[in-house]
């Protein structure tokens, strides 16, 4: 690595200028903008000791009062002939039976009434479809925005201890089922609700002898329905469980890939998957069953009660309690009661395993371990030094801290270097200056700012990482090291290519920067991959670089293209590197030795070695790994 020219940044008065505090209101604006989704995250907030799911629909119905209470009405309009057909029906049949003067153009005159309400059913299903299929479609949206910002939101921590398989399933099968319960709540719950209440206000208005008759004998489909409740609760609990199971085992399957066939494995992951499979299998069976025999039970209590119903009216014909018309208008509005009870009994499973996608879904919208979004001060721009003032960290659950007392201070544009053995604390380091973790105790602070008082998503502008493990996702080479950039120009792009010595290797690919990189860059090898990440540092101009064991996969050839490319990155900013080989950071201008959490020694390459304390014993045991690596390739 060459020793790089320092030109740390000219210090700048302390007083904010006018082009500063407009720059951090464009910023604030801009940051607005990006984080106005609206609060869907509220659906799924506890009420007390309720169970997870209760509450959601009270929510959506408040967000959506007023096009609830718009498509209920339009569905009235557009539905009346399910309740003007049986009195039509049962009118022409009692005047026809009856023949009283001017019967005909009664007659006509319900033809014309029915006609007429048939056909603008045409205009007001359009409108009535219209609102409700926005509004839930709106809703659907909502959530899916509102969990991925709750993703990103979350920290590391957290995702670090929940598999992606299991957030996929998730996102991908529990908004698909709440889609549906919601859908199925607003186009069939209430349509039936209103057409029950309807046809019993009706019949009440008829005969309300009959109509007591009816409300006795149906809910006795209602009370089945209670019965399967808790049986159809279990079974799609377990269903959904083998489901994130199952996609967790799938993720973890297609990242091994490479490593199950160099051990020729295939055939154990193969019967270890179909294990997961015959286990969602058999959950499904379980849950199909149990909803098979809740239908036909339903539907044998309907048929038997609409039977009961017929011989009933005719009885009541007979004893000339109500009209021969009658008996087809009350079994026609008993039809259509029982018919609404009977949708909503068999749409009782569908909700069953919308109230369990609620209930998972939950799980990731009530998580509390949130990543700390700092301060509300937002910098127009940062020179790039960093002390860390007695810091201290200890995970959540730990027993001990990892971090320990720890004092450091980088000015701009230095170079500084952590070395150590696993577990000593070197990537802590670089995940509590990313901000990625809040020390439990003292200070990180950037150009005297605490980092606690700093918008975290503003303050990450100004920084760049360069990972261990390359980064990439499935695209182009120019979308790889442009990512996230909203504009840029195509000499700030060629200049970052040249500047990571990507022109070495680009010759060789069939398009050049538009060449497909493959998915996680799987056509590219180690130091290509390593510098389109490095690019992708070097466009953004960052003034704090981070280099977080960039070079201890490569090969020699590999790592001196990418030493190169560092070098150059190093002459503009203050960089953080935590080195594996600890011969790629001679020429760092401070080299911190970690051990246990603490730093034991600091200083230049030579002044540690000088010392013949840790460090050179770090370095003495890392080049007998390289030399034994030669040996052996």
């Amino acid at each position: 690595m060459e020793k790089k020219d320092k030109k740390p940044p000219a210090d700048k008065p302390r007083g904010e200028s006018k082009a500063e505090k407009e720059a951090e209101r464009l910023e604030r604006e801009r940051l607005r903008k990006i984080n106005r989704v609206p609060d869907y995250e509220a659906l799924f907030r506890e009420q007390g000791t309720s169970r997870k799911g209760n509450g959601f629909l009270k929510r959506v119905f408040r967000k959506d009062w007023g096009r609830l209470i718009g498509s209920s009405i339009l569905y009235i309009i557009k539905a009346s002939p399910i309740w003007i057909m049986p009195l039509v029906t049962g009118d022409v049949i009692d005047l026809i039976t009856e023949r009283p003067d001017g019967f005909l153009v009664r007659i006509l005159i319900d033809a014309v009434i029915f006609a007429v309400m048939v056909i603008q059913n045409i205009p007001t299903n359009m409108w009535y479809s219209g609102i409700t299929n926005r509004m839930i479609r709106n809703t659907t949206a909502g959530i899916k925005s509102s969990v991925i910002r709750k993703l990103q939101g979350l920290s590391i921590t957290y995702h670090r201890e929940m598999e992606g398989g299991k957030i996929q399933s998730k996102f991908l099968r529990d908004i698909d089922s709440i889609d549906m319960y919601y859908r199925n709540v607003v186009q069939v719950v209430i349509p039936n609700l209103i057409g029950a209440v309807i046809s019993v206000g009706i019949s009440l208005q008829k005969s309300p002898l009959v109509t007591l008759f009816f409300v006795a004998i149906v809910p006795l489909n209602v009370l089945n329905a209670m019965l399967y409740r808790k049986k159809m609760r279990r079974f799609n609990s377990r269903f959904r469980v083998e489901n994130e199971k199952m996609s967790a085992k799938l993720t973890m399957m297609l990242q091994m890939l490479s490593l199950t066939k160099a051990h020729g494995l295939e055939t154990a992951e193969t019967v270890a998957m179909r294990r997961s499979i015959d286990s969602v299998t058999q959950a499904g069976l379980r849950l199909d069953k149990t909803n098979a025999s809740f239908g036909a039970l339903t539907w044998v209590i309907s048929t038997l009660l609409s039977g009961i119903c017929f011989f009933f009216c005719v009885f009541l014909a007979l004893r000339d309690y109500i009209s021969t018309g009658e008996v087809v208008l009350f079994q026609s509005l008993f039809s259509s009661i029982n018919g609404s009870v009977l949708t909503l009994i068999n749409v009782y499973p569908s909700l069953m395993t919308g109230k369990e996608a609620i209930d998972s879904l939950s799980e990731i919208m009530r998580a509390e371990d949130m990543e700390n979004e700092g301060g509300t001060r937002i910098p127009p721009d940062i020179e790039g030094r960093v002390d860390f003032e007695n810091v201290s960290y200890r995970y959540p659950d730990g027993e001990k801290d990892v971090i320990k007392n720890f004092t450091l201070h980088a000015d701009a544009g230095e170079c500084i270097a952590f070395v150590g053995s696993s577990g000593s604390g070197k990537s802590t380091i670089i995940n509590l200056l990313i901000g990625l973790l809040e020390p439990t105790e003292g200070d990180i602070l950037i150009d005297g700012v605490p980092l606690t008082e700093m918008s975290i998503q503003s303050y990450r502008h100004f920084i760049s990482v360069v990972p261990q493990n390359s980064i990439l996702f499935s695209g182009t080479i120019r979308e790889n090291i442009t990512y996230g950039l909203d504009s840029y120009s195509e000499e700030e792009l060629n200049r970052a290519v040249e500047d990571a010595d990507i022109p070495e290797f680009l010759p060789s690919l069939p398009d050049g920067l538009d060449t497909q990189v493959g998915e996680h860059g799987d056509k590219l090898s180690g130091g290509q991959k390593q510098r389109i990440c490095i690019a992708r540092a070097l466009i953004r101009k960052p003034r704090i670089l981070i280099m977080d064991e960039a070079t201890s996969a490569l090969d020699n050839v590999a790592e001196y293209h990418v030493q190169k490319a560092v070098g150059r990155l190093m002459k503009v900013c203050t960089t953080f590197i935590v080195a594996h080989r600890l011969s790629t950071i001679r020429n760092a201008d401070r080299i911190v030795v970690m051990e246990n959490g603490e730093a034991v020694e600091t200083g230049t390459y030579d002044e540690l070695m000088e010392k013949n304390g840790k460090f050179a014993e770090l370095e003495r045991l890392s080049r007998i790994r390289e030399e034994e690596a030669k040996a052996n390739g």
